[in-house]
């Protein structure tokens, strides 16, 4: 595989990681952690990343352009665990309409 085709997925873990960093900061000052936590922020980079990849796969699929793609990507990425909860929402009301696909908490 060519370098130049990893540099999009390069840039897409930079903004998320970077968005984990800037969440982890926000919280910090907030004063939910008492002090600094290598392990809190590891958690937060891990999470921003996932969202962050998740994020960029759907902006692919959804063919926006790079700059909306890097846009989209950090705020999900400092978003965190509440993107992944929005995007949980999102999709459940998809998979409903496309044929009454259960989710969790069905019965």
């Amino acid at each position: 595989m060519p370098e130049k085709d990893l540099m999009p997925y390069l840039l897409v873990g930079l903004v998320s990681a970077w968005g984990g960093v800037a969440s982890y900061i926000r919280k910090l000052r907030a004063g939910l952690f008492i002090r600094f936590s290598l392990a809190e922020l590891v958690g937060e980079v891990t999470i921003s990343g996932f969202v962050g990849f998740l994020t960029f796969f759907l902006c692919q699929e959804y063919r926006l352009s790079m700059e909306m793609t890097a846009v989209l990507t950090g705020i999900c990425a400092h978003m965190g665990s509440r993107a992944i909860f929005t995007m949980e929402v999102a999709a459940d009301n998809v998979l409903r309409r496309w044929g009454g696909v259960k989710m969790r908490g069905d019965q």
